[in-house]
């Protein structure tokens, strides 16, 4: 087989991209601004914690943010580029899936593809910011929700979705707590080490716990028709905030958050690519 037509299939193209050497750089950068996006929420969550927050502690407000800033253009087309080139990498590793396995590895695809949809989705966002416009993530949330519920059987389906977003912000919180996230690092010993996977152990639980009230908001609009209660990840850390000790919950999750951000940072650096 000729060079030209192994690289013409999906494998093919999949190797390729992962043997370059500029295409692994952008997906690098992918993590660096993951980072910068967890850390703006984490703060975003963290004022509406203390009561001084209105912007959206979701991806929306993030990008809103950003777009305001010096140069915030330029840094919504990098978030652009950077996610894009990630979610490649993803979709790679799933069509490059080694595990002898069978159940294992499409269970492994199907994570990689899954982490790759939602690169898309926020890369989505990004561009929308970087065109001059906005979309409020809460606002998409209630529109899916509404349009699933309008749909044969929507109020199963709608829960279902919401209990697999529940699934994914507790498969979050495990990997933080059993540090499984360090099987794809190649980390520094000593201090570093030590300081990348307490920020990634943090930043795990964080995010978990936001993504699972998130899913749990989900199932409430389901079972009470009403599609603006999933108001997506700033409706669930505002959920939090209306807790028993919500402000405290809320401002954890919030620092949580933004060391999950640093995690990407050092993910940047030390992920097997």
């Amino acid at each position: 087989m000729t060079r030209n037509s192994s690289t013409a299939s999906p494998t093919g193209a999949a190797r390729a991209a992962q043997d370059s050497t500029v295409f692994r750089a952008l997906a690098r950068i992918g993590y660096v601004v993951l980072g910068i996006l967890h850390i703006v929420i984490g703060g975003i969550a963290i004022s509406i914690s203390t009561g001084s927050g209105g912007e959206s502690a979701d991806q929306g407000g993030a990008m809103e943010q950003i777009q305001q800033s010096p140069a915030g253009v330029f840094l919504l087309w990098l978030i652009v580029v950077g996610l894009a080139a990630l979610a490649i990498w993803q979709i790679a590793e799933a069509f490059l899936e080694r595990e002898p396995d069978t159940k294992k590895k499409w269970g492994h695809r199907i994570k990689f593809l899954g982490t790759a949809a939602a690169y898309i989705a926020i890369a989505i966002t990004a561009l929308t910011y970087a065109m001059g416009g906005q979309s409020p993530s809460s606002d998409s949330s209630q529109s899916f929700s509404a349009q699933l519920l309008a749909a044969p059987a929507g109020v199963a389906l709608l829960v279902l979705v919401g209990l697999i977003v529940v699934g994914v912000g507790v498969a979050f919180v495990v990997r933080g707590f059993t540090k499984a996230f360090m099987k794809h690092l190649s980390l520094p010993g000593g201090t570093t080490k030590k300081g990348i996977v307490a920020f990634g152990v943090a930043g795990y639980i964080a995010k978990g716990v936001a993504v699972t009230v998130t899913g749990i908001l989900f199932v409430v609009a389901a079972i009470t028709h009403d599609p603006e209660a999933a108001g997506g990840l700033d409706a669930g850390l505002r959920t939090l905030a209306g807790l028993p000790f919500g402000t405290v919950i809320l401002w954890i999750v919030g620092v949580g958050l933004a060391l999950y951000g640093l995690f990407c940072f050092a993910r940047s650096r030390y992920a097997r690519m």
